[in-house]
């Protein structure tokens, strides 16, 4: 259905290190930098971070969350490790199970160093 997913970023270098530690940990080759944006592409779909083109500040999106699938639990974790050493910020509660009703979810938080909010899930 998604052809890919972009979020804002203040500062570019910052975002590309910080996603290339998080995804790197999913198996994830580096970003390449194309101008003012960097993108990371798979086989399923591509997740980019972009200066605002639009010369505005860059915000994030109250209520939204982008979810990484992960493979294992401890492939959430080690996401989750590598956002933290790399500027992001853990929130909600530590990575672990969650009961989602009909299916048990592995989940694990991050804010980015610019405050989008991002998880792994391995849905179990």
């Amino acid at each position: 259905m998604f052809s890919h997913v972009m979020v804002g970023s203040s500062d570019l270098e910052r975002s590309k290190k910080f996603y290339d530690a998080v995804l790197g940990a999913l198996g994830v080759a580096p970003g390449f930098v194309d101008r003012h944006r960097v993108f990371w592409r798979t086989k399923t779909g591509t997740f980019g971070v972009s200066i605002p083109i639009d010369g505005q500040p860059c915000t994030f999106g109250n209520g939204g969350t982008i979810g990484f699938a992960v493979e294992t639990p401890e492939q959430a974790n080690a996401w989750h490790a590598a956002g933290v050493a790399n500027g992001g910020t853990a929130i909600e509660n530590p990575p672990g199970v969650r009961d989602g009703g009909a299916v048990q979810m592995y989940l694990a938080y991050l804010r980015d160093p610019d405050g989008n909010k991002i998880c792994a899930l391995k849905r179990m």
